[in-house]
């Protein structure tokens, strides 16, 4: 596993992280704040009961400040554009012969915007698609869902939202196959997938049988086999405690969790790809 220094900190996420322009500078140094931050990310722990002496040693500051921080890295898109960032500067890492897609439930214990009871999981959720790579990296997400609803709901929208990511990532998604099980399986979405020159392979959906135009649909039985990459991808989403269970209230920071975490999970393979070469 890749160690977050303070050298690397400051070489891959702190240049992407906005800086005020106004009142006083951070005095700890940025470096520490992110590395508070991750350490919640990793442990589940809550921001009142960050190790502030471990952490930040001789440096006084308080857990308010670091959730000043990372709510206001939130909300003006900075976690976003660290993300974009860093996925288009290391594009040729990627395996894009096909991209996996797929959606992820996961409860909400407090709360807040975009939560929803959901009767399969038996409380209340929040659900997010996601994409990746044959090799199960990370592309992009799409934004909270309520967990009220299934996958296709808002399809168009939710994976407009990510190939809006793959644009400012500098990722041409035309032409890309795009595994989903078959509870993504509707005329719609691939009406959708046409118009965007995506082609799908969709496993088909058993309530569909009816569709005079179902065995006429592409699929590529070998192909799908790789979309079981993106369980890999929720095991390593799963070493970050605080991703498990949601208690961010605010939508715009349990997204901003996530591209933290994508972020620390794409440099963690470069860094395992460059010691092959």
């Amino acid at each position: 596993m890749i160690k977050l220094t303070k050298k690397i900190i400051n070489r891959e996420l702190v240049p992407h992280l906005s800086k005020g322009k106004r009142g006083p500078s951070c005095k700890v140094g940025l470096w520490r704040i992110v590395r508070a931050i991750l350490k919640r990310l990793k442990t589940g722990l809550q921001w009142r009961e960050l190790p502030m002496r471990e952490l930040f040693g001789r440096h006084r500051t308080s857990w308010n400040s670091v959730f000043y921080y990372f709510s206001k890295w939130s909300k003006d898109g900075s976690w976003y554009q660290l993300w974009t960032a860093l996925l288009g500067l290391n594009k040729k890492f990627l395996d894009m012969s096909s991209v996996e897609l797929d959606g992820s439930q996961t409860p909400a214990k407090r709360g807040g915007e975009c939560v929803g009871y959901q009767g399969r999981k038996k409380c209340k959720t929040t659900n997010m698609l996601f994409l990746t790579d044959r090799q199960g990296i990370l592309l992009a997400c799409s934004d909270p869902i309520s967990g009220e609803h299934n996958d296709l709901f808002e399809i168009e929208k939710n994976v407009s939202k990510i190939l809006v990511t793959l644009s400012d990532s500098n990722i041409e998604y035309k032409g890309l196959f795009m595994n989903a099980d078959a509870g993504f399986d509707s005329q719609c979405f691939r009406n959708f997938c046409g118009l965007k020159e995506i082609i799908p392979n969709f496993d088909l959906n058993k309530r569909n049988a009816k569709d005079p135009d179902q065995n006429d649909y592409f699929f590529d039985n070998q192909l799908y086999k790789e979309r079981f990459a993106v369980e890999r991808t929720n095991a390593w989403l799963d070493g970050f405690k605080n991703l498990i269970i949601r208690y961010e209230t605010k939508a715009v920071n349990w997204l901003g969790l996530h591209y933290l975490a994508f972020s620390i999970i794409l440099l963690r393979k470069i860094e395992i790809l460059n010691k092959k070469l």
